[in-house]
């Protein structure tokens, strides 16, 4: 299924810049708790706030800074702005936790 492989970019595992780190998120909008999910390369992420305007984008974000320890400036979304599957790019390299067992 198409949906479940990840983008090529977070396959490669490796930074797109010195410093910085990017991820393949997937998006669960509307949820009715918050809560993530990491396999060591994509973060599944239940955010409670709709897609309307942008709004589940910025819980996104606040939430992968939140859980990868840095501010909200630090995080982008560098593609899928508009979808479910998103390229994050976080600033700092060692900013991701382990994979939960």
């Amino acid at each position: 299924m198409v949906d479940d492989v990840p983008h090529p970019a977070a396959r490669r595992g490796r930074p797109a810049v010195s410093g910085r780190r990017r991820l393949a998120v997937r998006v669960h909008p509307r949820a009715r708790t918050e809560r993530l999910e990491w396999d060591g390369s994509t973060l599944q992420l239940w955010v409670r706030e709709p897609p309307d305007g942008g709004r589940a984008n910025a819980a996104v974000i606040r939430a992968v800074a939140r859980w990868a320890g840095v501010t909200p400036s630090q995080v982008a979304i560098v593609s899928g702005a508009t979808a479910r599957h998103k390229l994050i790019e976080i600033e700092r390299a060692d900013a991701l936790p382990p994979p939960a067992v």
